[in-house]
């Protein structure tokens, strides 16, 4: 099995929080089969059209009409039971833009007709620390995921290969009104994967030199969010063939090979910070050499494994930290940054007819860099 990106929420983030939420007005089951999407019916993960319901829209929620859905690798994982957890019909997706249709009487940020998105998160417990400082993401009682969680209510979430969802308020983003609704969908999943640990770990200081192994749907999220921040951005990939793309389209300084000695070499004790988003197993000594004195490496991928010398750590005073997605005021803080810089995902738009061809080239890695269903135009 692949490894899972982590930008896609891990399998300890299912959520076992079980209250009822003020505000939830009825069940999915008491509300007529309204609600078209794709779903998977068993573990070869085939998608096909499938007709479910939302629940009602409690006080606190918002329902939105959704126009894109982006495609991550969480999506193929679950969709073909890779993690052991999955419940059908399962219906993926968790980069999720659209206009909001109907909001709920307590409902203050947002109305009828505003862009907003939804991530990989709709409920958290709301009363822990973390909660209270809008990290949810690390809910002590854990997030419910987007798609294939117990929500409140105790039915299975659905995700965003579907023409409407229903959300808590405080799940929902604004998308600013300039910004593309297609190009945000990736924002809500790969961008803020990459965005967090950057904000967090202070990789935001003009000047200072950033590493970026992997170029992916996440990886170039941070190439481009480093170029934004001022920084003197290298890309380590073990395909040469990326190197044009990484430099003239990307705009990345510089481009190194991973596998040529020689180029890592002439890097050694040059990089302020490293971010690593690549899912497949590597080794880790070589890339802490290239880190400064007091420099930091961010794994935001998942191989199977992370092994290193202790003498990596030591020799260099280095932090090796991770990172998974982020909480509500990170990706807000995070969209509004898309906006005001001009900062597009690279995405190939698709119907959702093609949507099981994606995920089989998703496998190949043939994908430049992020497939994003057109709901609107395709589900019918």
């Amino acid at each position: 099995m692949r490894a899972i990106r982590c930008g896609q929420i891990p399998v300890n983030f299912q959520s076992s929080y079980s209250a009822v939420v003020p505000g939830t007005m009825s069940s999915a089951s008491e509300n007529e089969l309204d609600c078209l999407g794709w779903a998977a019916r068993d573990a070869s993960g085939v998608l096909s059209p499938y007709k479910f319901s939302r629940r009602a829209v409690g006080r606190d929620d918002v329902s939105i009409k959704i126009t894109h859905c982006g495609v991550c690798y969480a999506d193929l994982v679950w969709t073909r039971n890779k993690t052991g957890d999955s419940k059908y019909p399962l219906v993926p997706g968790h980069e999720i833009v659209g206009i909001v249709k109907e909001v709920g009487s307590d409902v203050h940020r947002f109305k009828a007709g505003d862009h907003v998105g939804v991530g990989t998160f709709i409920n958290s417990c709301r009363e822990c620390e973390y909660c209270n400082d809008e990290i949810e993401v690390h809910c002590e009682k854990g997030v419910v995921s987007t798609f294939n969680g117990i929500d409140v209510d105790g039915t299975i979430t659905k995700g965003g290969y579907s023409n409407y969802i229903v959300v808590h308020e405080r799940y929902c983003f604004t998308i600013p009104d300039s910004y593309p609704l297609a190009s945000a969908a990736p924002l809500l999943c790969a961008g803020i994967t990459v965005y967090a640990p950057m904000m967090s770990h202070k990789m935001n200081q003009p000047g200072k030199s950033l590493g970026v192994i992997g170029l992916g749907g996440l990886g170039h999220m941070a190439v481009k969010f480093g170029k934004a921040l001022g920084l003197k951005v290298t890309v380590f990939s073990t395909s040469v063939s990326k190197r044009e793309v990484a430099l003239s389209v990307l705009g990345a300084d510089r481009f190194v090979v991973s596998s040529n000695l020689e180029q890592m070499a002439a890097l050694a004790k040059s990089l302020d910070f490293i971010i690593d988003t690549a899912s497949g197993d590597h080794p880790f000594d070589p890339y802490m050499s290239l880190l400064k004195v007091a420099g930091t490496l961010v794994l935001v991928g998942l191989p199977s494994e992370v092994k290193f010398s202790p003498l990596s750590l030591l020799r260099g005073r280095i932090t090796v930290s991770g990172s998974a997605t982020g909480g509500t005021k990170e990706t807000q803080e995070m969209l509004n940054f898309c906006a005001a810089h001009k900062i597009y995902p690279e995405t190939e738009v698709i119907p959702i007819q093609y949507v099981n061809e994606a995920l089989e080239r998703l496998i190949k890695r043939n994908v430049k860099y992020r497939f994003v269903i057109d709901v609107e135009n395709s589900l019918e």
